[in-house]
C-alpha cells in the first residue's frame, strides 16, 4: 500500500468520523424553543396575556392550539433520545439529586432550555433550579430541561445550549410525560408558552404546557 493510498484512507476515516459526531450532536441537542412563562392574567379565544418576571406579555393564539399537561409515567421511557425536564436538589457533596423528571414531545423539544434557579415554598431550606437541554446524568434543587443521554449507574447528563447538569437519580424518583390535554386554560394557571415572533413583531403561540392549575 502506498503513501497516497494511505494518506487517502486517513482523510477519509477523519472525515468519517467528524460527521458522525457533527450527526450526534444534530441528534443529541435542540434548538431552543422561544416562550414566555409565568401566571394567565387574562385568556380569550383569541389571545393569552402572561404575568412575567419582566411584566405582563400579550400573546396572540394560532389555532388550532394545542394545550399540553403531564401524566404519569417511569425511567423505562427517559432514552438517549429524550427532551426533559428535571427538577433537581443540591446535596451536601454539591451533587445534584433528581426529585422529578419530565418528559417532553418531540414538538416541544428545546422549550425553556437552559439552567436556572426556580422559586422554592417560603421557609424551604434549599432553592430548586429549572433546567432544559439535552440530558445526560444531573442537586439545591434544579429543574434541567434537556435531551436524554444515559450514563453509567444512576445519572443523567443534560446538555444544553452553553453547559450541562450531571444529576444523580434516585430508583424512586417521579416520572411524568408531557402530553397533548384537553383542559381550558384559565387566569391563574402557571405556563409555559411556546412563542414566535411575527413580522408585525407581535408574539403568537400554537402551543401552550400548563405547568399548574389556578391556585
Amino acid at each position: 500500500m502506498n503513501y497516497r493510498l494511505l494518506r487517502f484512507l486517513f482523510v477519509f476515516v477523519l472525515a468519517l468520523q467528524v460527521s458522525q459526531n457533527a450527526a450526534w450532536a444534530q441528534t443529541k441537542t435542540a434548538p431552543p424553543i422561544s416562550g414566555v412563562k409565568g401566571k394567565l392574567q387574562a385568556v380569550t379565544t383569541d389571545s393569552l396575556d402572561v404575568v412575567s418576571p419582566s411584566g405582563v406579555v400579550h400573546v396572540k393564539i394560532k389555532q388550532p392550539l394545542t394545550v399540553y399537561g403531564r401524566v404519569p409515567s417511569d425511567l423505562s421511557h427517559v432514552t438517549s433520545t429524550s427532551f426533559v425536564g428535571v427538577t433537581s436538589i443540591k446535596q451536601p457533596d454539591g451533587t445534584e439529586l433528581a426529585k422529578q423528571i419530565n418528559i417532553f414531545p418531540a414538538e416541544l423539544r428545546g422549550i425553556g432550555e437552559g439552567s436556572n434557579m426556580i422559586e422554592g415554598a417560603p421557609g424551604a431550606a434549599s432553592q430548586s433550579r429549572m433546567t432544559n437541554g439535552s440530558v445526560s446524568r444531573p442537586t439545591s434543587s434544579r429543574m434541567t430541561n434537556g435531551t436524554v443521554q444515559k450514563g453509567g449507574g444512576t445519572t443523567l447528563v443534560v446538555r444544553y445550549q452553553n453547559g450541562t447538569q450531571t444529576i444523580s437519580v434516585p430508583t424512586n424518583v417521579v416520572v411524568t410525560e408531557t402530553v397533548p390535554i384537553k383542559e381550558k386554560l384559565a387566569p391563574g394557571d402557571t405556563v409555559n408558552v411556546a412563542t414566535e415572533k411575527q413580522s408585525d413583531g407581535t408574539l403568537a403561540t400554537s402551543k401552550v404546557y400548563l405547568i399548574t392549575g389556578k391556585q
